[in-house]
């Protein structure tokens, strides 16, 4: 009896160690998947898991139009649907994680490996979106050092870290080729003479189109942070940012809500016989509505429409404001010395002229168009400041100076 119980024990003990181990075991090789970490998409990949989410961040895509972007495991569809005006083609990128396999069925697609480590960029409007995703020093490249304003980057120009490579015709693709950028940012126009990106492509380069400026409204052509976020997985960072602008563009043009008086507006200028100005579906149009202002446009386009001098004052002769204009005119005296029949506006009377030049570099290089494009709520602010300044009274204006007043005659 004794030993039988002893032999049970025995038994008993085995089964439990053998439980023990089979438990580590599973522990060991268990299924269940860790976090990706903020980290982690930051740095190729060591073991590749088909089951998880390298893309734990996200955006979401509220106002722009031009651009979207679907998730998968271990990659990222992106299209840019509206590259230029009236374009009959769309671009698509497969954004993979590195460390990870490439997907199949993509064959027309440039596949693109994530995180990006160097990066060109053709367009001063792109400069502001890496200096508030904090990848500054992955840029190489710029099309033209001198017209830059971004502190950042203007910083990394004046420490020789950033070469100058063109745009256009005058592209140095052979320059782009011995700096070997992982990724070329530029954007077209739609004509095959001089958009940069069929020339890179030929080279053997990997090209991403970026068409913010084909957007309609200030936010939209803002969001375009995400886009170029996702070459380099900081979508936390690019969500979070704009929204932030977001909300206070929101929150500064809801002060306009109950304005019963708006003022008029009209902008451009004349040049070689020719008034451009931009459209009712334009982004300025916008502004200006966000504004409380009564923009005097042509008609419902979202680009710009050719007049002559004579239809502009027949629009707009008696407006109380005039804005945009020519970007070397410093006062009103350019003005008029331009064109003597401009006295004739009442807005040049009054000295109701502002210009979006107050921010220029010593080469020309106009912020408005760079750090403007990124900061609309900034610009709203502006013009809020112009066309009511009882609102905000306590701002300064930071991309628009006033032209000064005629002197009494």
């Amino acid at each position: 009896m004794r030993t039988t119980i002893l032999h049970k024990a025995k038994l008993l003990t085995f089964l439990c160690q053998f439980l023990l181990i089979a438990v580590l075991i599973v522990a060991c090789h268990s299924t269940t998947i860790p976090p990706t970490t903020s980290t982690d998409i930051k740095r190729c990949v060591q073991i590749y898991n088909s089951k998880t989410d390298y893309f734990p961040e996200k955006v979401t895509v509220n106002y722009a139009t031009g651009f979207e972007v679907k998730y998968y495991k271990n990659y990222k569809v992106v299209m840019v649907k509206n590259p230029w005006r009236d374009a009959q083609i769309s671009f698509q990128y497969i954004l993979v994680q590195c460390g990870t396999p490439a997907p199949e069925g993509f064959k027309k697609s440039q596949v693109i490996t994530v995180p990006i480590n160097t990066v060109v960029s053709l367009s001063t409007t792109h400069l502001p979106h890496l200096a508030k995703l904090g990848v500054v020093d992955k840029l190489i490249g710029v099309s033209d050092t001198k017209r830059v304003n971004t502190a950042e980057v203007v910083n990394k120009i004046k420490a020789s870290k950033i070469a100058e490579v063109g745009n256009n015709e005058s592209l140095n693709v052979e320059k782009i080729l011995e700096i070997n950028p992982d990724l070329v940012m530029t954007y077209g126009v739609g004509n095959p003479q001089t958009d940069s990106h069929p020339k890179l492509l030929e080279a053997g380069l990997k090209v991403a189109i970026n068409a913010e400026y084909m957007e309609t409204s200030p936010l939209g052509h803002a969001e375009w942070l995400k886009f170029t976020a996702l070459f380099f997985n900081q979508e936390e960072i690019a969500q979070k940012t704009f929204s932030e602008i977001a909300t206070r563009y929101e929150a500064i043009a809801s002060k306009t809500k109950s304005i019963k008086k708006r003022p008029t507006v009209f902008t451009g200028f004349n040049f070689k016989g020719i008034w451009y100005t931009p459209g009712c579906k334009s982004y300025v149009a916008k502004y200006l509505a966000d504004t409380g202002a009564d923009y005097l446009c042509a008609d419902n386009s979202s680009g710009s429409i050719p007049l002559s001098f004579e239809d502009v004052f027949e629009r707009a002769a008696k407006s109380d404001y005039w804005l945009n204009v020519n970007q070397s005119w410093q006062n009103l005296k350019d003005v008029i010395a331009d064109d003597n029949r401009y006295a004739d506006f009442a807005a040049v009377k009054k000295g109701h002229v502002y210009n979006n030049n107050a921010r220029v570099n010593e080469r020309g290089g106009n912020d408005y168009w760079e750090g403007g494009t990124s900061n609309p709520d900034v610009v709203l602010s502006d013009l809020i400041k112009i066309l009511h300044p009882e609102i905000l009274p306590n701002n300064e204006l930071v991309y628009y100076r006033k032209l000064g007043k005629l002197s009494p005659k």
